[in-house]
């Protein structure tokens, strides 16, 4: 028994939350936001487990005026115990834009963020580029690198990459629109019966391919977002990930792990997860790519949408 268990992976992940204080904030009603939004930070705080939670200031504003309110949500996540991070203040994408006005955008990012986080005595040290478009180009990798390092920035890779947010629009669209209540509360059952399993087979298959790539098990980085679905079901994804064996460590121990220094290889315009980035730059075959898991077609359906 010793012997096998001297063998077993160090399984490590970080947990890391997108779009506060609340994805598609202002996108949508959500009557039930306040009940949402303590009811996610309940789970969270209950599961023990390290998150930095990274910020769109855009969704603190309406009509150009920032909401005391959705000031207060940031600041239940930090007096919760979690960091905060800079994802931009109006979640806009790299490929779009110049890079000075992407970090001009980042610098916007932190205008409510930055004094929040000195009332306890912090500053924000962790960016998260939206959709993952981290530059084209190793030129503009390397700027936008040096731009963070003075501003005491830096960037949160993402390992263990998914379609999360597509499961959570179907369940939005379904206690969006479903007026019959039994068949309402039948789908939201069956969306989140089948969301876990899709979140550790995703776990699985990014746990094969950084062993197959560095021989190892690195320590993972796991990207979530804040909405309903994961206010429902993070105490069972993160109870469910335990039981597989890993434990849930900080962001700053995950990025103490050797994998990071790795090259980012990767010149394309698709929001890419860092082990395929590492992937890239060793040129291995495209069979290495393969067999990702998906979301099931009757969950895209759901959502409203064609492709991931």
């Amino acid at each position: 028994m010793g012997a096998t268990h001297a063998a077993e992976p160090d399984r490590r992940i970080a947990l890391t939350i997108d779009d506060l204080p609340w994805q598609r904030l202002g996108e949508r009603a959500e009557p039930e936001l306040a009940a949402q939004h303590a009811q996610l930070i309940a789970a969270l705080k209950r599961a023990e487990v390290p998150v930095v939670g990274f910020v769109n200031e855009a969704k603190l504003e309406v009509d150009g005026q920032v909401q005391p309110a959705r000031v207060q949500m940031l600041r239940d996540w930090r007096d919760a115990g979690f960091e905060l991070g800079n994802h931009t203040f109006g979640h806009v994408d790299l490929r779009a834009m110049t890079l000075e006005a992407y970090e001009q955008d980042i610098l916007r990012g932190e205008a409510t963020l930055r004094p929040l986080l000195a009332e306890t005595g912090q500053v924000p040290r962790w960016f998260r580029p939206p959709y993952l478009h981290a530059g084209q180009s190793p030129q503009t990798r390397a700027a936008l690198s040096t731009f963070l390092q003075q501003h005491g920035y830096q960037i949160a890779p993402v390992t263990i990459d998914n379609s999360e947010w597509i499961w959570a629009f179907a369940y939005d669209h379904v206690r969006d629109t479903e007026t019959d209540p039994a068949k309402r509360d039948a789908l939201l059952r069956q969306l989140r019966r089948g969301y876990v399993p899709y979140m550790l087979n995703k776990l699985d298959y990014y746990e094969q391919r950084s062993q197959q790539l560095l021989g190892r098990l690195p320590a993972q980085v796991w990207l979530m977002h804040a909405n309903a679905l994961n206010a429902d079901c993070v105490e069972e994804l993160v109870a469910a990930t335990q039981r597989r064996g890993y434990h849930f460590i900080s962001l700053e121990t995950a990025l103490q792990d050797p994998a990071y220094q790795y090259e980012d290889g990767y010149n394309g315009g698709a929001g890419m997860g860092w082990i395929q980035r590492w992937a890239m730059a060793e040129k291995v075959p495209k069979a290495f790519y393969a067999d990702e898991p998906m979301v099931p077609g009757w969950v895209m359906a759901l959502a409203g949408r064609e492709g991931e």
